[in-house]
C-alpha cells in the first residue's frame, strides 16, 4: 500500500499549476472516499443493489 503522503504528493503533482487549495482538498477527499470504499468492499461491508434502492427510497420519501 502506498503511503498516504506519497499518494497525496502524486495527486497534487497531477493537478494543474493554477489549482486552488479547494481543488486539492476535493481531490484528496475523493481519493480517500474511494479507498475507504475499496477497503469496505474487501471486508464484505457492502449492500446489495436491492438494499441500496430500499435505503434511497426511504431517504427520498422524507
Amino acid at each position: 500500500m502506498v503511503a498516504a503522503k506519497e499518494e497525496a504528493q502524486k495527486i497534487i503533482q497531477n493537478l494543474p499549476d493554477d489549482c486552488t487549495y479547494e481543488d486539492i482538498q476535493y481531490h484528496l477527499y475523493v481519493v480517500e472516499k474511494i479507498n475507504n470504499g475499496i477497503e469496505r468492499a474487501k471486508k464484505g461491508e457492502v449492500s446489495s443493489h436491492h438494499e441500496a434502492r430500499e435505503r434511497m427510497a426511504k431517504w427520498l420519501s422524507r
